[in-house]
């Protein structure tokens, strides 16, 4: 009984292990492998060259040194500001009872468009919206080089990546507070604590788990940042907003098709991103445990 058992589970699972597999497994294995080549992706004859493409990448190459410092300054700043922002938006929509749902509803609903959508409506919005603004309205600050000007172009990639995912964010941090217990929250008010007091002793502590999976999403989502920079800015202008996943692309398929040095390029960002996360889940795991 129990082997019939164990053939249905593994007849029920196999399908989607052989995609899992298929689709993701064997092209990893193979962007190993072939980090250590100097393959161009196109001829069939190459050669192992050893650590050589892992040595350029982290010691010689300047622009990829420079994505993986404005990759780690756009992940510091979203992660804060996204969770901060989610959080606040769920605690104001949790307090109003009769247009929960409204709220819910316009604030998720960038959500629902894909970022490439989302970054070209936006495009849209600084180069022909914002200066027309700025002529009506008598508000020549907003009549910027929005995607044109270094120090500008990353505050436009970060107000296209909080609003299309402030919402996801938010929905959770929604579902956590709901989970929080009324009489907890009433006890001590009844002790004379007040509503900071309460937040930070009773609700903030309940939903550790929830922060733990945002800070978790935001921190994945935030390293593997491509399409939103892709369509405003293209990583520049010059290489200025150019992310790893950018760098990664342009080195593979936009200037010297060079694959291999590319895939070395995709191992280091997957270490990086698996220590971050680590540590992450980590801490905060300390933290809901302390809770």
């Amino acid at each position: 009984m129990q082997n019939h058992k164990l053939f249905s589970l593994t007849l029920f699972v196999a399908p989607a292990l052989f995609f899992y597999g298929l689709f993701l497994v064997a092209p990893m294995i193979g962007g190993i492998v072939y980090s250590f080549t100097n393959w161009d992706g196109l001829n069939p004859a190459f050669r192992f060259i050893g650590l050589r493409n892992y040595t350029e990448a982290l010691w010689t190459d300047h622009n990829f040194i420079h994505s993986i410092l404005f990759t780690f300054k756009y992940a510091a700043v979203v992660l804060v500001l996204q969770n901060g922002l989610a959080l606040a938006l769920a605690l104001m929509i949790e307090s109003k009872i009769k247009t929960k749902s409204l709220f819910r509803t316009v604030f998720f609903l960038p959500n629902m468009l894909s970022m490439i959508i989302g970054s070209f409506m936006w495009t849209f919005i600084f180069l022909k919206v914002l200066p027309e603004v700025a002529k009506l309205a008598a508000m020549p600050a907003l009549d910027q080089s929005w995607l044109g000007d270094p120090g500008l172009a990353f505050y436009s990639i970060l107000i296209v990546s909080l609003w299309t995912g402030t919402g996801y964010m938010m929905l959770i941090y929604m579902a956590a507070l709901q989970g929080v217990p009324q009489e907890l929250k009433e006890a001590a008010i009844i002790d004379g604590a007040g509503k900071v007091r309460v937040f930070f002793h009773v609700t903030l502590p309940m939903i550790m788990n929830a922060i733990t999976i945002c800070l978790f999403l935001t921190l994945n989502s935030a390293f593997k940042i491509f399409d939103t920079v892709y369509a405003l800015t293209g990583g520049g202008p010059g290489r200025a907003t150019q992310v790893m996943c950018l760098n990664i692309y342009d080195e593979a398929f936009s200037n010297n098709f060079r694959f291999g040095y590319a895939d070395a390029k995709a191992i280091i960002l997957f270490f990086i991103v698996l220590l971050i996360t680590l540590i992450q889940l980590r801490i905060m795991k300390k933290r809901e445990v302390e809770a």
